[in-house]
């Protein structure tokens, strides 16, 4: 895999023996947990444009929608205000590297409501649809200064993939970063 470019972006693996065991995350009291339904279009494109995916739009979400999960969306929604503010989607998306794989992807938390463990929430979700969907092989991307992302991602369990000749150098400087230890001798390698 030495003809990777260094713009791919990193990877993250769900080890399969963690599957029986997803933990339940209950939501702060002023959130509550849905999945997306025929209606949400236009508000879901507005909170991915909100969490920084300036480049989402309707064509995307229709992509989106069609590799995922029956029930497979994701929503925290404000209860107050009944406006969505996290998301992440449970998708069918096989590659070369993930045979049969699901991938957890389009994370997104509104920055009005950032620091209140929605992402944690939504991506748990996403985990227990999968486990029970069966999928073995759950892997995820994201980008290196996804900080935030990414020590949520480790936080719940994911683990880093080395799948490149990079993977080593640019895992090891976000570690860094976040201040998470560095082992190298126990993440999965191609």
């Amino acid at each position: 895999m030495s003809d990777v470019p260094p713009t791919m972006q990193l990877q993250m693996l769900w080890p399969e023996e963690k599957t029986a065991g997803i933990p339940t995350l209950s939501l702060p009291d002023e959130y509550s947990m849905r999945t997306y339904r025929a209606g949400d279009d236009d508000e879901f494109v507005q909170l991915m444009q909100a969490a920084g995916f300036d480049g989402w739009n309707h064509d995307m979400l229709g992509g989106a929608l069609r590799k995922a999960l029956p029930d497979g969306i994701f929503l925290s929604v404000h209860t107050q205000t009944a406006a969505m503010v996290a998301t992440a989607m449970a998708t069918h998306n096989p590659t070369d590297l993930h045979t049969f794989g699901g991938e957890l992807g389009w994370v997104a938390a509104h920055p009005d409501h950032r620091g209140q463990r929605l992402g944690l929430a939504v991506c748990t979700a996403v985990m227990k649809r999968y486990a029970a969907a069966g999928y073995r092989r759950i892997y995820l991307q994201t980008d290196d200064w996804r900080l935030a992302a990414i020590k949520t991602y480790l936080k719940l369990g994911f683990v880093p993939f080395l799948f490149a000749p990079d993977m080593e150098k640019r895992w090891r400087e976000v570690c860094e970063k976040l201040d998470w230890i560095f082992e190298i001798d126990r993440w999965p390698r191609c």
